[in-house]
């Protein structure tokens, strides 16, 4: 499983990078797709240019791919991939879906045209604690008005990001507090992701998406649209073209997984926020992520099997 924006920071995957020349070839090969000096982002910053979204998506997209590109030399091959928003991505490129240089590209297009959607300021984005999936809803319902406000990330456990108009999510945010949520965290992003404010990103890049070459998927992907199974190519890219203004459906596709028989989750690439969730909702798992050679020890048992 693979993660999205907000797992970046200065410095990830460096050590991969001097590791391992499988890691090295693949950050050499984002360079080469973008024209430009990714890695140098990646590993040295500055920081404000790694975050910005059109540097930011291809930025993780590059180091999850460096990570599952070594893992798959060592002969660890999925049953099953995921990811969560920019993540599927990741997922898709591992399963083969389509290439590694035009995930870069098209990548890069999606963090800009999300940023372009909405003006810097008129969105935000807010963790909700405490409260579940339907509550939240009828919090924004209610909070709505003439705005846009809605859940975007469905993580679990009594997590749930909403994402709108700027004022609508404060007002959201405050039902969300009078209907007895734990907590409401501002979420320092730059646009809302994942709600019906992102529908002019997806227009713009849904056929860009249906565009690139693509292959039936080695694996299924469980995709954060609807938790289905995409085996074919055609139903792999619908998802993705959805997801752009969909929320993220994260419970139900570690639930969908759960249900297939997956006993073992190995998040791939920065950070390790996937693995804390799927802890939370599929207790009896084994989790583990992968973003630096200090990982490997405990991924090792998995190799052998």
């Amino acid at each position: 499983m693979f993660p999205g924006q907000g797992a970046h920071k200065v410095g990830m995957g460096r050590a991969l990078a001097e590791a391992y020349p499988i890691c090295r070839e693949t950050f050499e090969e984002a360079d080469a797709a973008l024209g430009e000096p990714l890695s140098r982002i990646i590993f040295d910053g500055p920081e404000d240019q790694l975050t910005l979204t059109e540097n930011t998506q291809p930025a993780i997209l590059a180091v999850s791919t460096a990570a599952a590109r070594f893992l798959a030399s060592r002969g660890l091959s999925p049953s099953f991939v995921a990811g969560h928003s920019l993540g599927e991505y990741s997922a898709n490129v591992a399963a083969g879906t389509f290439a590694f240089a035009d995930a870069l590209r098209l990548v890069r297009r999606r963090g800009r045209y999300m940023q372009e959607a909405v003006p810097v300021g008129e969105g935000a984005m807010a963790a909700i604690l405490g409260l579940d999936a339907d509550q939240v809803a009828q919090a924004c319902a209610e909070a709505a008005g003439s705005d846009v406000v809605s859940p975007a990330n469905m993580n679990g456990a009594g997590q749930v990001v909403i994402a709108g108009a700027r004022d609508a999510v404060a007002r959201a945010g405050e039902r969300a507090k009078a209907m007895g949520a734990k907590r409401v965290i501002p979420l320092p992003v730059s646009a809302p992701f994942h709600c019906a404010l992102m529908k002019p990103a997806e227009d713009r890049l849904a056929p860009e998406l249906r565009a690139i070459p693509a292959h039936t998927p080695r694996v299924p992907i469980v995709a954060n649209v609807d938790a289905e199974l995409k085996r074919d190519a055609p139903a792999a890219i619908e998802a993705l073209v959805r997801q752009v203004s969909s929320p993220v459906r994260w419970e139900a596709v570690v639930r969908r997984l759960a249900s297939e028989g997956v006993t073992t989750y190995v998040e791939v690439g920065p950070g390790a926020a996937l693995s804390g969730m799927v802890r939370r909702i599929h207790r009896e798992a084994t989790v583990m992520s992968f973003g630096s050679p200090d990982d490997l020890a405990a991924i090792e048992p998995l190799i052998h099997v």
